[in-house]
């Protein structure tokens, strides 16, 4: 086959891929979309329970509603929220099955290269289609070839770990049994059984994290011992709980707001400037966090860690990648999103130029795209898919062009990131550990509407 003649691979049926195929579909290319779970979304349904802080009119991308249209589909009030449930049942799933035979489910793509050359060879490298090998559900390894590959596999499968170094804390393995790095959902009896009327720890300081809280808060309404220990690597500041009425997502702002309100209750406590460097099992079977500094907190039933996630490239070993050595995005869209520098308003729209590699025709996108830079939108998702089909496509001028304003402020400072110690906090100095600071942050919390928001692993 000659190369114009090959598919286009797109890697993830999540809402990203499934949007990149559509515009593969406006443009008259075929895509075949490989994703490793047996339905559209699979990663998206893993956290169905969660709600986004982004509306219905956010959520849905234009080619893909042009392709949905003629099948009756009804978009949802574009003013309203969904949870991912919603998302996946009543947008991404009928949208790849309008896609029909170019979405393959339990196809778990294992490698992409060029054909015949390893990432050394540059004898005629660039004329070369890419292959792609992949395993099946039933085990069974396949070949296939592509003139282009857009990864849009997302990062929901590799999340950060407790330890503060980017490391497993020591012991945080065979701690596995207490620890989770997902938001639970409360409303599963058997879940809810795990973390109420317990001491639950929260690592992490976005918007996971206040998700976790506010559930968890939720839950010692009713059942008064549940209780939250909120482990922060940096001290309280006043962008600790996002931009909160300013937020031009509403929902996001009453994110932060809701977190706050479950330190304000007396729900949670919040543990500043600790850093996990061990976790350890008590005489009865809980664990304890110790710090870097040696610090040591009281003993949980349980942890959540929701520390970030970060970027598979385990299967594109064999590809000429341009990354940044801190983010691991593509390298000229890192500056843009360094969270040392933006929130999520602020990263400019970018497309096909800043996500582009020295392997000519491949593209991460999505979720993917961001490395390990947080709080990824899922229009800027859609964005990027616009210009990376249209410069697949030969239409620079399209690809160039800017068409997407994102909302100011919101919850995107790195889990990386912190602050100097607070006094507090340094004083003390002396032979002996200073007990950790437990803070109740305002009085009189605000009441705050549902909760939801989108865990780094899709759009939010």
């Amino acid at each position: 086959m000659s190369e114009h003649q090959l598919p286009v691979v797109v890697i993830g049926a999540g809402p990203v891929g499934l949007a990149a195929a559509a515009h593969l579909v406006e443009r008259g290319i075929t895509p075949l979309v490989l994703e490793a779970g047996p339905a559209a979304a699979a990663a998206v349904r893993e956290w169905s329970h969660v709600r986004l802080f982004s509306t219905w009119g956010e959520l849905t991308d234009p080619a893909a509603e042009k392709l949905l249209a003629p099948t009756g589909w009804t978009k949802p009030d574009a003013a309203g929220y969904a949870s991912g449930g919603d998302w996946a049942e009543l947008y991404l799933q009928p949208l790849a099955d309008v896609l029909g035979d170019r979405v393959r489910y339990g196809a778990r793509v294992t490698g992409v290269s060029r054909a015949g050359r390893d990432r050394i060879v540059d004898a005629d490298r660039e004329h070369q289609p890419f292959v792609l090998h992949l395993t099946t559900a039933d085990g069974r390894e396949e070949r296939l070839f592509a003139r282009a590959v857009i990864d849009a596999s997302g990062t929901w499968a590799t999340p950060s770990p407790a330890g503060a170094s980017g490391l497993p804390a020591l012991g945080e393995q065979a701690a596995a049994d207490r620890i989770t790095y997902r938001v639970p959902d409360l409303k599963d009896p058997a879940v809810r059984a795990r973390y109420a009327g317990k001491r639950t720890a929260v690592i992490g300081s976005g918007a996971s994290a206040f998700t976790a809280l506010a559930t968890l808060a939720e839950a010692a309404r009713t059942e008064p011992a549940t209780h939250a220990v909120w482990v922060l690597r940096r001290g309280i500041s006043g962008s600790t709980f996002g931009g909160g009425e300013a937020d031009q997502l509403p929902a996001r702002g009453a994110l932060g707001l809701a977190a706050k309100a479950a330190v304000d209750d007396g729900h949670a406590d919040a543990v500043t400037g600790f850093r996990t460097e061990a976790i350890e099992r008590a005489d009865d079977g809980r664990l304890i966090l110790v710090g870097e500094d040696g610090r040591r907190l009281d003993p949980v039933d349980e942890v959540i860690v929701l520390t970030g996630l970060r970027p598979d490239l385990s299967f594109l070993s064999e590809i000429r990648l341009g990354l940044d050595e801190r983010l691991q995005a593509p390298t000229e869209l890192a500056p843009l999103i360094d969270p040392n520098q933006h929130s999520c308003g602020t990263v400019h729209p970018h497309g096909h130029r800043e996500l582009a590699h020295p392997e000519p025709g491949i593209y991460l996108v999505g979720m993917k795209s961001y490395g390990r830079a947080p709080t990824f939108l899922a229009m800027t998702g859609y964005e990027q898919v616009r210009s990376v089909t249209a410069a697949i496509a030969g239409d620079l001028d399209s690809a160039d062009r800017v068409e997407l304003t994102l909302p100011e402020t919101g919850v995107c400072g790195g889990a990386g990131l912190f602050d100097t110690p607070s006094t507090d906090q340094a004083a003390d100095g002396g032979c002996c550990t200073p007990a950790p600071p437990l803070v109740q942050i305002g009085i009189g919390a605000p009441t705050t509407p549902a909760v939801g928001q989108a865990p780094s692993s899709g759009g939010c």
